[in-house]
This record gives structure tokens, sequence and C-alpha cells, in this order.
């Protein structure tokens, strides 16, 4: 077997539809050589017929990552799958129409934008740990660029930038076990979390004219490529970082 991810385990999580950069992700890990095991939340029958377009199959596991209970038995579901992981791959966020309002947002938005999109990195990252520790392994998130205020973002901006600053503190507690964990800011693009977002148009509208590399919305390939890569052993000393796959924009000024 040959490929970036020759012989190893990776669970995916938060694949909805083939247009998502986490499906993207699973099945470039497979043409890689890695085995996939995914997770879904609400709709299986739906996110199993997803996943059978997948070049392998891949089993799928249902995963609320609010719920304790489900996360504590989470280990003892993938291994009957397999014993071990060597990558996990969070792609995982939700915000309350009320967290697309910043001045009007309640605290009940906000916290559920928090929970499911940030704090749920540090979770699911500590119920997969038993499965990375006799390997080492790779936690790779997904971000969407936290360090400015983005139009009609609000609470979500709010909830990525705990996921990123999680990432750091992920990153320092599990470097000595042998885990990295790494994000990816990717660009704006037409999924289904997309449709969820006030005014996304607005928001997308930036890298039209922005984007020194050019961004394509409709392809979430290089999202997955750049996940994929930092799964690999190809950066065996990286971690805490964020890895921007999002044409340029994060660096370009007025």
């Amino acid at each position: 077997m040959s490929g970036l991810l020759a012989g190893k385990r990776i669970l995916v999580t938060g694949v909805v539809t083939d247009a998502s950069i986490a499906f993207h992700t699973a099945r470039i890990a497979q043409e890689e050589g890695a085995e996939v095991v995914l997770t879904g939340f609400g709709r299986l029958s739906l996110i199993e017929r997803v996943a059978g377009r997948l070049p392998k199959p891949a089993p799928v596991l249902e995963l609320d990552v609010t719920d304790q209970r489900q996360l504590d038995g989470l280990g003892d579901r993938i291994r009957e799958h397999t014993d071990t992981l060597d990558g996990l791959v969070h792609s995982i966020a939700y915000g309350p129409r009320g967290a697309f309002g910043f001045l009007d947002g309640d605290w009940n938005d906000v916290s559920t934008a928090v929970h499911v999109s940030a704090y749920s990195l540090k979770s699911l990252t500590t119920a997969c740990l038993p499965l990375m520790e006799r390997r080492g392994g790779s936690v790779v998130g997904l971000t969407f660029d936290a360090a400015v205020a983005w139009p009609r973002y609000d609470w979500m901006g709010v909830a990525k930038a705990a996921l990123e600053s999680t990432s750091r503190y992920l990153a320092r507690d599990l470097g000595g076990r042998g885990v990295r964990c790494n994000l990816v800011a990717a660009g704006p693009l037409r999924s289904m979390a997309a449709k969820s977002i006030p005014g996304f148009a607005d928001l997308a509208g930036v890298w039209e004219h922005r984007a020194p590399a050019g961004w394509d919305p409709t392809d979430p390939d290089p999202a997955a490529r750049g996940v994929v890569a930092l799964l690999s052993d190809f950066f065996p000393r990286t971690t805490g970082e964020i890895v921007h796959v999002d044409g340029g924009v994060h660096m370009m000024g007025a």
C-alpha cells in the first residue's frame, strides 16, 4: 500500500453531503491509503448513502457531541472497526439563528454555538485519546479565520475564536503524548452549513476580489487536501498551527 496516509486509521466527523470538506477529506484520505470511519448526527440513513459515494465502504457512527454518554461510549464503538486511531478530523459547527445577531444574541444561542463548535474539539479529542496514545496521531479541525470580525458571522466568529484557542491548548497538553493538533482555516464554501448563515453571499463576496490565488466557493477539494496533509507524517513537529486555505485573503490589506 502506498500513499500519504498509507496504513493510517482516521476518524472523520461532520459528513453531511458530498459537497462538504469532511466528505472530500474522507475521500482523499482513502485514496491516500487510509482506513476511514465516519460519524454523523441525525439523518444517519442519508449520511450512509453519502458514505456510499466514497471510493471504499466506510462505517458511519452516530455522534452528538453535546451528549456525554455518546462521547463516553465512542471509543468502544470505534473499536468495533479499528483498535487504534492515527488521526481525527473535527468538522463540526452549529449556531442557532440567534447567534447571527451580535447585539441581540442571547446566552442560550451563544452557549450552544460555543459548545458545538468549540468545546466539542476538546471533548471529542479526549474521547478518542485512548485510541491515539499508543502510536500518537494528528487532530485537525476546520475553522473560519477568527482573527478579524466578519460581516454577518457574529457569535459564530466568537465560537471560531474559541475553537482556535482550544486547539492551541490541546496542542500544549497533548504534545507530550505524541498527538498534534492543528486547524485549517478554509475560505467560504457553498455547503449545507453555509445555508444556515444569514447573508452568506455578502460574506463570501469578499473572496471574489481579494483572493490573489483565486477561490472557488463550490470546490472543497483544496481545503480537504490541507486537512489530509496535516494528518500525514509530513508535519511531525507542527502543532498549534492554523493553516490558511483561502486563496490568500487572510494576508491581504484593504
